[in-house]
């Protein structure tokens, strides 16, 4: 199986421990993540072959996010370092009608003057059959906007697929058009994976209103996003939060003929942060390895709710454990 390339923000999540709020007590957990590592994280434990492309700050805590990387099996020789800091956030995770709440402090990290001309595509790219992306990138400057664009149009001569995944994140953008750019970076890719109404947001592609649930409107909106965008096939994640502590995960996938739909799976969740990236990963893991259509969804679907009973941003299930999972549960 050739390599997957996903390009982002690594960051340093910090956590109170257990269901305790921020600086209840003097102690946070650590962990590393960031939407596009946890994809290589999620490709490396299934089994596949991941590398990680970013910016570190050259010091004991890029030192340690490396090390990380590392532990998790993916390829790391694509990371440049420089910079003063990394970003860092804080997530508070909720318990039952107490929401998760997220503080970021990112400004000025490594990954966010990243220098497009550094890097360089043709060799990141040799070797590799797909490069992962995310609306989250060209939010952070036009450093990391214009890598982004670099990176799709490199991949695209070389036969290399390309995935995007939207993230939308209003917070991030500070009132900038994501418009402008994010069509760009999405247009033409072999698999972009969203909601609607992120598509509308960062696409100009409006559904309309619908239930997320009717097969009708997610066909209806998938197949405008595809044909408006390019893209060869549209997935849709579907999470219901019942309470912070309880989700219902489901998804559908257009794959440009049919549209899929994954059985609803109750949750009991240990820790959400990583669930939509865990989707994209084995996704992708699962079309790399022959799946397709209904088999390709209902594998996505159940490692990323495995992901939602694992503590930290990272996936760290195998694909045996998914199937397992699959061929016990009942339909």
């Amino acid at each position: 199986m050739k390599r997957v390339v996903c390009f982002g923000e690594l960051m340093l999540r910090l956590s109170p421990p257990g269901d305790e709020r921020l600086f209840q007590s003097p102690h946070l957990r650590t962990w590393f993540g960031g939407s596009e590592a946890n994809v290589a994280a999620g490709i490396a434990n299934l089994g596949g072959a991941a590398s990680c492309v970013t910016r570190l700050p050259d010091n004991a805590v890029g030192d340690a996010a490396l090390a990380a990387l590392r532990a998790e099996g993916i390829d790391v020789s694509g990371i440049l370092r420089g910079g003063e800091r990394m970003g860092i956030y804080f997530v508070e995770p909720g318990a039952e009608l107490r929401p998760m709440r997220v503080v970021y402090d990112r400004a000025g990290s490594a990954f966010s003057q990243i220098d497009p001309a550094e890097l360089d595509w043709p060799r990141l790219l040799e070797d590799a059959e797909w490069l992962h992306l995310s609306g989250i990138t060209p939010a952070l400057g036009g450093g990391p906007a214009r890598a982004a664009l670099d990176a799709a149009g490199a991949a695209r001569p070389a036969g290399v697929k390309v995935s995007v995944d939207l993230n939308y994140r209003p917070a991030l953008w500070g009132g900038r058009d994501p418009k402008t750019v994010v069509p760009s970076l999405v247009r033409g890719c072999d698999l972009l994976v969203g909601n609607p109404g992120a598509a509308a947001a960062m696409l100009g592609v409006d559904s309309g209103d619908g239930d997320p649930h009717d097969p009708a409107f997610v066909r209806h909106a998938a197949e405008r996003i595809a044909a408006e965008q390019g893209c060869r096939a549209v997935a849709i994640t579907l999470r219901d939060v019942v309470s912070a502590s309880e989700h219902r995960w489901s998804a559908a996938l257009w794959d440009g003929a049919e549209l899929h739909t994954a059985r609803r799976w109750t949750v009991r969740v240990v820790d959400r942060v990583g669930g939509g990236d865990s989707f994209a990963a084995a996704l992708i893991f699962a079309f790399q390895s022959g799946r397709r259509g209904a088999d390709a969804l209902e594998f996505a679907t159940a490692a990323s709710a495995l992901k939602l009973t694992i503590p930290g941003d990272f996936n760290r299930v195998s694909a045996a454990e998914v199937d397992r999972l699959l061929e016990s549960t009942p339909a």
